[in-house]
């Protein structure tokens, strides 16, 4: 058996093939342009955009064309927008060329105003509707002049302002209001409720507005009121008297205003009414009596001497000492004071007497006397 042995490859055959493969690989790369020989990304604006997509890269002498976005258009009509990749790679000067649209005038609706919020009807403003005094909003308040199709135009259409009417209030049991005949009232028209005769012993009270006024469309300025008994019982405050508010039946909305009697302090309020639920409001005050605490202070003793009295002149009756069975405290006899009437009796006897006896030894000095000049003129 002959055994076959392949022949050894060139390296020749083998450098060759290596070159081929380098250069399949470098070739893309050398179709790109280098960034040296292109223009960067296209500068952007606020009011224009490109015409199109764009490429991902520019070589010199290659065109932009630019067009107004929605909602602007070319300030000068005609105006080519149009960038150029320059030999330098840079970017041709252009300039924002759009402005604004505007959206079409707009007239005020009648018994009413259109209010521009920037004062313009350009693309992105806001148009503001009102009535008049006495009117109404029927439709959308406010409008926006937004993108429509390939121009603006405004978002809703104009409101219109209607007069404002209301339909007849309620009625009220055990009362009635003025123009109850009406079917309409209009704006800013006031009625009026009062409430009917009582046939019982109380009469009704109105409680709530007695007016109502038309302020809206079918709306009224309050609820209606009512008519009921309203009657509070009689107010009393213990130690205390009414000053203001006297009358045999109290209804709603009586006043009546209180005061303490002396040596009493009110506690609450001196005034009070009558409320809705047949309750005084607020609750009827207290008269509470004051009290004075007992003095802390010692008393003062008096500087002056004591005057004396006409017991003072009676010798001072012995005292006993204190008894065994209450310590420390006087005798009856100590405590009770001199029956001043016999005393005084004493007295004015021994006074007469001594005015006797004086009386008397005067009479006696006198007949001496006269005794002697009559002895000494005999002789």
């Amino acid at each position: 058996m002959r055994a076959s042995c392949a022949a050894p490859r060139r390296p020749e055959s083998l450098a060759s093939s290596g070159r081929f493969v380098g250069v399949l690989l470098l070739a893309p790369l050398l179709l790109l342009p280098s960034s040296s020989d292109a223009c960067g990304e296209p500068p952007r604006f606020v009011t224009m955009k490109p015409q199109g997509a764009l490429e991902p890269s520019y070589s010199p002498g290659d065109q932009i064309l630019y067009e107004c976005r929605l909602g602007f258009q070319l300030i000068t009509p005609s105006q080519d927008l149009i960038l150029v990749c320059q030999k330098d790679n840079t970017w041709s000067s252009l300039q924002e060329a759009c402005k604004r649209r505007r959206c079409p005038s707009l007239g005020d609706p009648i018994n009413g105003q259109v209010i521009f919020v920037n004062g313009s009807t350009e693309f992105g403003s806001q148009a503001h509707y009102v009535c008049n005094k006495g009117y109404y909003l029927v439709g959308a308040s406010i409008s926006h002049c937004d993108i429509s199709g390939n121009t603006v135009d405004w978002s809703d259409n104009p409101p219109t302002c209607e007069k404002i009417l209301c339909k007849p209030p309620e009625e009220i049991q055990n009362g009635k209001y003025t123009n109850s005949h009406k079917e309409v009232f209009e704006y800013n028209e006031v009625v009026t409720y009062s409430c009917n005769p009582s046939n019982g012993p109380d009469e009704y009270s109105l409680i709530g507005e007695s007016k109502l006024t038309c302020i809206g469309n079918d709306e009224w300025s309050s609820q209606p009121p009512q008519c009921k008994v309203v009657k509070c019982v009689y107010p009393i405050v213990e130690h205390g008297v009414i000053t203001s508010g006297f009358g045999p039946k109290y209804y709603y909305k009586a006043t009546v205003v209180f005061k303490c009697n002396e040596g009493f302090n009110l506690h609450g309020d001196n005034t009070v009414v009558c409320g809705v639920n047949s309750t005084w409001e607020p609750e009827l005050p207290k008269c509470i009596k004051v009290s004075t605490p007992p003095s802390t202070h010692p008393p003062i003793p008096s500087t002056q001497p004591p005057v004396p009295s006409v017991s003072d002149s009676k010798p001072a009756s012995a005292t006993t000492a204190p008894g065994p069975s209450h310590p420390g405290h006087p005798s009856p006899t100590d405590a009770s004071p001199p029956n001043d009437a016999a005393g005084l009796g004493v007295h004015f006897i021994l006074i007469i007497v001594a005015a006797v006896l004086i009386g008397i030894g005067l009479l006696f000095l006198l007949y001496f006397c006269l005794c002697r000049r009559s002895n000494k003129g005999s002789k």
